[in-house]
């Protein structure tokens, strides 16, 4: 067999190159970086295929007109054909495993014939992670440059993180602390770099634990947020989880600023007559202190807010002047509510509107109506304002999660599963 290099300034240029060169029957046996992108000068990776000498096509003639023509094919064209090299080359791994698993006697094999199917298992193993690597080379060459270099081993989770929703910022920090902090053998598979970069990830996410009320205190929570984001039935989630799905069964209360929308009110008070629940409205400020004391018989209680476009200052303003002229000794929790459909963009801008309330946690909803999650690890690494739950659904009370860490980056990284949620 011939060993051959090739360079490049991204791998899947330097595998180009050894395509046009040596065929398709090539072996990918090694990808490294041997100069870094620095200011005035180019990255430059190289890859080292071996080919059987007999295989090597011989030296081409000049090509003719039609000929040249075809080799100027758009890039989607050439793609297409190297992934479709991919395919054949997983066919054949499924093959060989194929064959593996049929070749194994009945009998109780000898120790050699054990070792050898041992490292024909970890050969097939390392050729699978080599297809996943140029699968991505591939996918990195046309999507947006980083700041820095993304070795190959790195590609697949720097694609899921950047189709996620993330800030392009926020990825390639955490990037640069990834490559900065992760021990080298890590690095041998894109598997451990998946999961390495997943436990990075999860000390970056700030999470407000559930605890229940001190003896002899009480929990206040409000909810903020826009219309239409599901306040008012995460308010029902809270108390049926409050009052009958805990190990310990809690008094709870409702309160109602939501006296702009009819529907919200009768909605919440239906729940209020189906869990046998205390419930108050507040049509003005100074009413929401006489409301908190009304409930005081409560271990915990809830408050549904008006929802109201992040840029309409006159509702939040009047949510404020209630937490303003709050005279009892009921210290509020505010929990702002948002979807978790939306960009990154639109979610900051909500929750920069909604600050001067005071920001205590943070619930998203709707987490079974997206594919991507990026957007809130982006937020809450940006704001380092906590999570508290997470509304994964339209039923009352299962669809509400106590928001865990591992939780919303196992969504980022692989998607939203309704039984991870359980």
């Amino acid at each position: 067999m011939k060993i051959l290099t090739f360079s490049g300034a991204t791998p899947a240029e330097a595998l180009k190159k050894a395509q046009l060169e040596v065929g398709e029957e090539a072996m990918l046996i090694e990808t490294r970086e041997v100069q870094k992108k620095s200011l005035g000068k180019s990255a430059l990776y190289e890859i080292v295929v071996g080919v059987e000498e007999n295989s090597i096509p011989a030296p081409k003639a000049k090509p003719k007109a039609e000929e040249t023509f075809m080799k100027q094919r758009p890039l989607a064209q050439k793609s297409s054909d190297v992934l479709y090299n991919i395919s054949e080359a997983a066919k054949q791994i499924s093959k060989i495993a194929e064959v593996t698993e049929e070749e194994r006697p009945s009998r109780q094999a000898p120790v050699r014939e054990s070792e050898d199917l041992k490292r024909i298992k970890e050969e097939i193993e390392k050729l699978g992670d080599k297809v996943k690597l140029i699968q991505n080379m591939f996918w990195s060459e046309k999507s947006p440059k980083t700041t820095a270099a993304i070795p190959p081993e790195f590609a697949e989770i720097y694609r899921l993180a950047q189709q996620s929703g993330m800030d392009q910022d926020h990825l390639d920090e955490i990037m640069h602390l990834t490559l900065e902090h992760m021990p080298s053998k890590m690095r041998e598979s894109s598997e451990t770099v998946k999961r390495y970069f997943q436990v990075l990830m999860r000390k970056m996410i700030p999470v407000r634990m559930e605890t229940p009320p001190k003896p002899g205190s009480k929990k206040v929570i409000m909810l903020v947020g826009p219309t239409g984001v599901g306040k008012t039935t995460s308010i029902a989630k809270l108390a049926a989880r409050f009052s009958y799905l805990l190990e310990k069964k809690y008094k709870v209360g409702l309160v109602v600023l939501d006296t702009y929308r009819i529907g919200a009110v009768e909605q919440l008070m239906q729940y209020a007559r189906m869990m046998k629940l205390g419930i108050e409205t507040v049509v003005d400020p100074p009413e929401f202190s006489s409301a908190l004391n009304a409930l005081r018989y409560s271990d915990y209680i809830l408050i549904d807010t008006m929802g109201s476009s992040p840029y309409d200052k006159g509702k939040i303003e009047k949510i404020y002047e209630c937490l303003r002229d709050n005279n009892t000794d009921y210290s509020v929790d505010v929990v702002l509510v948002m979807p978790s459909s939306i960009k990154y963009d639109d979610l900051k801008a909500t929750y920069e509107n909604f600050a001067p309330l005071g920001i205590d946690t943070m619930m998203f909803t709707k987490l079974d109506e997206t594919r991507g999650f990026g957007n809130i690890f982006s937020l809450v690494y940006e704001t380092k304002v906590p999570i508290s739950y997470f509304s994964v659904g339209q039923e009352v009370p299962e669809d509400l999660v106590a928001a865990t860490s591992d939780f919303l980056v196992d969504c980022l990284m692989n998607g939203f599963s309704r039984g991870e949620s359980a």
